[in-house]
């Protein structure tokens, strides 16, 4: 279970920060995700109020490709927001169905 919101977790290698601001939650990840984290942070996920939500990948060192699967089965059914990520974490939510607040950015031939 994720701790009251203004306090934080830590599990190896990933430390969760969860805010409460009004009628949203917010989920701050820094540091390392990949499988087991990622795996860990869903089953959490799935234990708060279904208010909206944003989780901010901001500070998240390391973004292990696999850890997208896991996030998205924890996430679709909610009201979500996805901040913070990198072109191709974003385009990697896309695919599995999870629309994020990053704006489209243009190839440059």
């Amino acid at each position: 279970m994720l701790p009251r919101p203004e306090e934080g977790a830590r599990m190896d290698g990933l430390d969760i920060r969860l805010e409460e601001e009004e009628h949203r939650l917010v989920l701050r990840l820094i540091g390392t995700l990949d499988g087991r984290t990622a795996r860990a942070v869903s089953e959490a996920l799935r234990e708060l109020p279904p208010l909206p939500l944003t989780v901010d990948f901001s500070q998240v060192r390391t973004f292990v490709d696999l850890s997208v699967d896991a996030l998205t089965r924890a996430l679709r059914d909610r009201p979500v927001s996805l901040t913070g990520l990198g072109r191709h974490q974003a385009r990697m939510f896309r695919y599995f169905g999870l629309r994020t607040e990053e704006p489209e950015h243009t190839a440059e031939a």
